[in-house]
């Protein structure tokens, strides 16, 4: 029997296009019977959160982050050519042409083939967010259990 063979993803971008990538790449991997695991941190996270305000205490640096960071996956921007935000709706009409995934149906098809969504805790404690404020049936996790994973990862990689 041939083990299973791992592909882990460090999600550290908090950009549409960067996130699409590795969604895409994770879904490839996942439909190839790979394990998968995506390792959302930092501006990554931004991929996680809900799209609706989520009421939940927090102090004044934490309200900023969540004012500053976009709320779930379509809000987020485009790494190169955002255009003050002209670019992401320039390339969701480009994908919507080409009958293409946009990254929330993505995130979905993901959880669908049973990637592990993981949430980084150090980076959650540090900004404040809170697991109310993310997608439901996600993992929390610190580097140690990426590393785990990643350790015998036949693919890791940093988006």
């Amino acid at each position: 029997m041939t083990e299973k063979k791992k592909t882990t993803i460090i999600l550290f971008s908090g950009d549409y296009d960067k996130a699409m990538a590795a969604y895409i790449i994770a879904n490839g991997a996942a439909a190839y019977d790979h394990e998968v695991t995506i390792f959302h941190t930092f501006w990554g996270l931004n991929a996680l959160r809900r799209d609706e305000n989520i009421p939940v205490q927090k102090g004044f640096m934490e309200k900023m982050f969540a004012k500053m960071m976009p709320k779930g996956a379509d809000k987020m921007g485009l790494s190169k050519m955002n255009f003050a935000g002209m670019g992401p709706k320039m390339i969701k009409g480009v994908i919507k042409k080409h009958n293409a995934m946009t990254l929330p149906q993505l995130i979905e098809m993901a959880q669908e083939q049973d990637v592990k969504l993981v949430a980084c805790t150090m980076t959650m404690d540090l900004i404040g967010l809170q697991k109310e404020e993310l997608l439901e049936n996600i993992e929390y996790a610190g580097v140690a259990a990426y590393l785990a994973d990643a350790q015998d990862g036949n693919v890791n990689l940093f988006i």
